[in-house]
C-alpha cells in the first residue's frame, strides 16, 4: 500500500486521468441503473406497492390483467382453500379524465383506473384527503403527480368515451400503472367504466381482472386443479406480467451489462500499458529482493484506491444530477442498487489488474536491467 501511494501522488497527472475514466463509466452505471429502475417502477409501481403474495388469474391469460376475466363469485370458494388468508378482487383499465371545475390543465390527461373495495389490502395510504368509501361512488385516489398537473382535492372529473364521473377525495403517492398515474376507485364504479358497452362483460356477473391474496404458503398447483378456470402466480411474476415491463427492463440491463464489460477492458487496458512502461523499474525491484506478491499487491492497491475514489465520485455526481433532472423523468435511484453496482464495478476493476500482475510474474530481473538506461 505504501508503494501504492507514493506512485499515485507522483504521477498525479496520469492517474487522475485514469481516475476520471473510471469517474465517467461510474456515473454512467449510475445513470442507467437510475432510469432503469425508474422506468420499471413506474409501469408496475402500483402492483408492486401491493401486500400480496399471489395473484389469480383467468386460465390463458398470460399473467395479464387486461386479458383476464373472473366473476367476483370465485372470492368464496379461493378463501377457503388451505393457507388462504386474505383475497380481494382487482380491475384495471385505461383511460383519460378532464377536470370539469375548469382550473388547472384544460386538456385530457391519460390515467388508468384501478378497482378495489374500499378497506382492504389493497387501498394505498392516503397522503392527504380521505380514503375511499362504498357509499361514495364518485370518490376516487389519485396518484399525486397529477397535482403537477393542476389537479386538486375536490376536483369533479369527466371520463372521456363514458358519461361516469369522478371526483377527487385523496391523493396517494408512488402509484403509477403502466406507465400513467393510477386512479383508485370501487369495483362496482370501475365496472360502470370498464363494461359500459353491452356484453363487454362476456355475460359474467360481477366481472373482476383477478383476485389478489396474501398467504405465503399457499400451493398454487393446488388451487388451481380445485378451482376450474384459473391460473395463479406469484407477485414477481404477475409484474413481469405487466405490458412492456420484461422488454424494458431487459434492454436497461443489457446496456448495463455491455457498459460493465467494456469498463473492464479498458481498466485492464491502462493498467496494462502502465505495466509494460514500468517493465525495467519491476526489473530492478524483483533484483534488489522484492517478491512478486509484494509488487503485485502494489498494483491491486493502485486500482482499489482509483477504482473506489472514482465510483464513490461518480454517485455523488449521480445524485447531483437527479436533483436537476426534469420532474417528469422516471428516474429512481434505489441505494440497494447503488451499493449492489458500486461493489460489482470495484470488483471488476481489481479483477481486471490481475492481467497487470500476470505479466509482471513473468518479467525476468536480467532481461528487465538489460533493458535501463
Amino acid at each position: 500500500m505504501f508503494l501504492a501511494l507514493k506512485e499515485l501522488k507522483k504521477g498525479k497527472l496520469r492517474f487522475t486521468m485514469i481516475g476520471l475514466i473510471i469517474v465517467l463509466i461510474a456515473w454512467l452505471v449510475f445513470i442507467l441503473s437510475g432510469l432503469g429502475n425508474g422506468l420499471s417502477t413506474l409501469s408496475a409501481a402500483s402492483i408492486k406497492n401491493m401486500d400480496a403474495d399471489y395473484v389469480v388469474y383467468e386460465k390463458g391469460s398470460g399473467s395479464t390483467f387486461s386479458k383476464s376475466l373472473l366473476s367476483e363469485s370465485l372470492i368464496s370458494d379461493i378463501e377457503k382453500q388451505s393457507n388462504v388468508e386474505v383475497v380481494s378482487p382487482f380491475g384495471s383499465a385505461m383511460g383519460a379524465i378532464l377536470n370539469e371545475d375548469g382550473s388547472g390543465n384544460e386538456d385530457k390527461t391519460d390515467i388508468a383506473i384501478l378497482g378495489i373495495n374500499p378497506g382492504t389490502f389493497l387501498e394505498p395510504k392516503v397522503i392527504e384527503g380521505k380514503q375511499l368509501d362504498q357509499g361514495n361512488q364518485l370518490g376516487v385516489l389519485a396518484n399525486d403527480g397529477l397535482k403537477d398537473q393542476g389537479y386538486k382535492i375536490g376536483d369533479s372529473l369527466a371520463l372521456d368515451g363514458s358519461m361516469e364521473k369522478l371526483k377527487i377525495i385523496g391523493f396517494v403517492e408512488n402509484e403509477t400503472y403502466n406507465h400513467l398515474p393510477a386512479l383508485f376507485t370501487t369495483m362496482d364504479k370501475w365496472r360502470l367504466y370498464k363494461f359500459s358497452a353491452p356484453g363487454s362483460n362476456n355475460g359474467m356477473e360481477d366481472a373482476v381482472n383477478a383476485f389478489v391474496l396474501q398467504g405465503p404458503n399457499v400451493n398454487t398447483e393446488t388451487l388451481d386443479k380445485e378451482i376450474k378456470g384459473i391460473e395463479t402466480v406469484s407477485k414477481n411474476k404477475a409484474i413481469q406480467g405487466m405490458p412492456g415491463y420484461t422488454a424494458e427492463n431487459g434492454t436497461i440491463m443489457m446496456m448495463l451489462v455491455f457498459l460493465i464489460v467494456i469498463s473492464a477492458f479498458v481498466i485492464a487496458v491502462f493498467f496494462y500499458v502502465l505495466t509494460i512502461q514500468k517493465t525495467n523499474q519491476f526489473g530492478v525491484m524483483k533484483a534488489i529482493g522484492a517478491s512478486n506478491s509484494f509488487i503485485a499487491n502494489a498494483i491491486v492497491s493502485q486500482v482499489f484506491l482509483l477504482s473506489l475514489i472514482g465510483i464513490l465520485v461518480g454517485i455523488a455526481l449521480t445524485y447531483g444530477t437527479a436533483l436537476i433532472l426534469p420532474e417528469g423523468m422516471p428516474f429512481n435511484l434505489d441505494v440497494k442498487l447503488v451499493v449492489i453496482y458500486g461493489v460489482l464495478l470495484l470488483l471488476i476493476s481489481v479483477l481486471s489488474s490481475l492481467i497487470s500482475v500476470r505479466k509482471i510474474t513473468k518479467i525476468d530481473p536480467l532481461t528487465a536491467l538489460g533493458r535501463v538506461e
